[in-house]
């Protein structure tokens, strides 16, 4: 029996009447996947980048995450063509690649998503999960429906040109990195500083004037609500390992420093 392939970010942003809030996976644990699929969020971002996931754990997140009526990305370590290739293979149908900062290396990103002859994709879907082992009627010819592509503006370089980045065939938007994008503007660790929530703004109303949606990073929720006001179509709002961590510093704080206090106090 044919099968249908949920919809892409691509899908969700062209239907939302609000902002679609999401929140990364970086554990590398299917359970935490799960946990974070069922919280109500819009999307969850598997990453590849800074978190310790290969093909094989983000297999297993993928599986965890899809029963449930969220949209999973993955955000690979580099515009490596293969890990491209390998990853939709997987079955991942919103792709997000990091360090973009120019039209060429968006319009590379572009060609390793898509099939000849539009691109240079390796061709392997019959024996993929990405066409459900060729379940999926026509996924060849109708791939690039069922794949999103996404890159990361991080650099002010990239800031400059996100507009050509934007614009480029193959990409369905851009996703603004604040933390490296403060690093790059010499302001390492100050992804709130004005100059760097201009250049953020920068790319919105660039990615804006060509048509594409832009997203950010934003765990604070004032700038996350303030980047929305501005016109971040998706962002990502937190994690599971800083839910888990401030959470469970909360924890102990809330018993082992009161304890401590009143120890203290009593002697």
């Amino acid at each position: 029996m044919p099968l249908r392939l949920n919809p892409t970010l691509r899908h969700r942003l062209a239907e939302a009447t609000r902002p679609l809030y999401g929140g990364w996976v970086c554990s590398g644990s299917p359970v935490a996947a799960e946990i974070m699929a069922g919280s109500g969020l819009d999307w969850v971002l598997i990453d590849m980048e800074h978190a310790p996931n290969g093909l094989e754990s983000v297999l297993a997140q993928l599986h965890a995450v899809s029963a449930y009526p969220v949209t999973a990305g993955v955000r690979i370590p580099s515009a490596d063509p293969v890990v491209i290739k390998q990853v939709l293979d997987l079955g991942v149908q919103t792709l997000l690649v990091p360090m973009i900062s120019t039209a060429d290396e968006a319009r590379a990103v572009a060609e390793a998503a898509q099939y000849p002859p539009a691109g240079r994709r390796g061709v392997g879907s019959a024996l993929a999960r990405s066409a459900r082992w060729n379940r999926v009627d026509g996924y060849l010819r109708d791939a690039a429906e069922h794949v999103a592509v996404y890159v990361q503006i991080e650099t002010a370089e990239g800031v400059d040109n996100a507009a050509d980045i934007a614009a480029t065939p193959g990409i369905d938007g851009v996703f603004v990195g604040p933390a490296d994008l403060a690093a790059s503007m010499g302001l390492l660790g100050q992804q709130t500083h004005p100059e760097v929530v201009a250049a953020v703004k920068r790319v919105f109303e660039a990615a804006a004037a060509v048509g594409r949606p832009c997203g950010v990073n934003a765990f604070d929720p004032a700038a996350a609500r303030a980047y929305a006001e501005a016109g971040a179509r998706f962002l990502l709002v937190g994690a599971d390992v800083a839910l888990l961590a401030r959470a469970s510093e909360a924890l102990a704080d809330g018993f082992i420093g009161e304890d401590a206090e009143r120890w203290r106090a009593a002697t």
